[in-house]
């Protein structure tokens, strides 16, 4: 397992100059109350890595190597920038898509400087920060509030919108909840897949849209597998959602298929 490891720390090195890394897109729709379904919000960027020998690698088999070897500061530099000219190419087609990239905790460390990085991207791209919204974990905010919480500031202040990930499975405290700058808050899966089933994730994920509403934040549910729990969402009053009910993540070539036969 450790020579495995060490094989592919040295293939990661060498990806994004291969340019072996790809983006997957999935998108996020709009829910309203009368007709359900209104609209896409945008689309979560996830990074894959096509290794020339192992095919296709999901994120999980490789992000933690990241973390670990700190390649993850270049290869989130790789998604962001990578998201932002997305965005571009499908404004030119037409179709204006906040694309949603997630951020690690070593990404916040003052040294790599991410609101500088966010800023400059956009500006040698041409795109306004509308185009950009980033995502972190409710544990990875709790691991550093300091630091993070003054480079979402920052980063809040650029314009580019901020949400936090897999809300309910972690442990933030709602002193800071209110006080950070956020705009959206994603319900995790695990309670959104089973909430049809179990009538206290039901009850949680209700709880956490009224408290996001209460705060001013937006709220999407992940996980959406079925038109019956889009359903009870939509009820409830959640802003949107997004899961395998909709699309899996796909390449951007398929997105911008998807996006023309699912114009509203």
């Amino acid at each position: 397992h450790a020579q495995k490891n060490l094989a592919l720390s040295a293939d990661l090195r060498h990806a994004i100059e291969r340019n072996e890394l790809v983006l997957h897109f999935q998108p996020k729709i709009r829910l309203n109350t009368v007709s359900g379904v209104s609209g896409v919000i945008g689309a979560e960027a996830l990074v894959r890595w096509n290794h020339p020998e192992r095919g296709l690698i999901p994120p999980d088999d490789f992000i933690p190597l990241a973390e670990r070897t700190g390649l993850i500061g270049p290869i989130t530099d790789w998604v962001i920038e990578t998201a932002i000219k997305q965005s571009k190419a499908w404004r030119v087609s037409g179709f204006e898509v906040t694309v949603a990239v997630n951020a690690s905790a070593r990404c916040f460390q003052p040294e790599n400087n991410l609101v500088g990085k966010i800023r400059e991207k956009l500006r040698r791209n041409g795109m306004p920060a509308s185009c950009l919204e980033v995502e972190i974990t409710e544990n990875m905010l709790m691991s550093d509030i300091h630091n993070i919480f003054d480079v979402l500031e920052d980063i809040s202040r650029l314009g580019v919108t901020i949400a936090i990930d897999d809300f309910g499975t972690g442990y933030s405290s709602l002193a800071y909840l209110k006080k950070l700058p956020l705009h959206t808050l994603k319900i995790d899966k695990s309670f959104v897949s089973d909430m049809m089933k179990d009538e206290n994730d039901a009850i949680i994920v209700r709880a956490i849209i009224e408290l996001a509403h209460n705060l001013g934040f937006s709220v999407i549910a992940e996980g959406v597998e079925d038109v019956q729990t889009l359903g009870l969402l939509s009820d409830l009053g959640c802003d949107g959602a997004q899961g395998y009910h909709f699309s899996r993540p796909i390449p951007s070539h398929d997105f911008l298929a998807w996006l023309k036969m699912h114009r509203v």
